[in-house]
């Protein structure tokens, strides 16, 4: 976040509230995630034979297990986007600005 300061100060000068540059930092952060989730369950649905032997209790695509994990991965990456999100709502743009 620190590399896009001047942006934030610039949208925060313009009158951007802190809630729109909080939002924006975190629907960035969370397209990721959920481009990541997409081709990790991809993967993992073609990686299931090799493992499926390994595997006890459940089915190779079991969609409860894949639910959960897409689930703990958007919320991981929710707390991690909240952090820089919050401290760049608070950037003053003046002092944005001025580095």
């Amino acid at each position: 976040m620190v590399q896009r300061t001047q942006e934030v100060g610039i949208r925060r000068a313009l009158g951007a509230q802190e809630s729109d540059v909080l939002w924006l930092v975190i629907r960035e952060g969370l397209g990721l995630v959920l481009a990541g989730i997409v081709v990790g369950i991809g993967a993992a649905v073609v990686l299931t034979r090799v493992v499926s032997t390994l595997l006890f209790g459940i089915t190779p695509t079991d969609p409860a297990t894949f639910a959960g994990m897409a689930l703990l991965f958007v919320l991981a990456g929710l707390a991690a986007s909240y952090i820089p999100a919050h401290r760049a709502s608070r950037i003053d743009p003046m002092a944005a600005l001025r580095t």
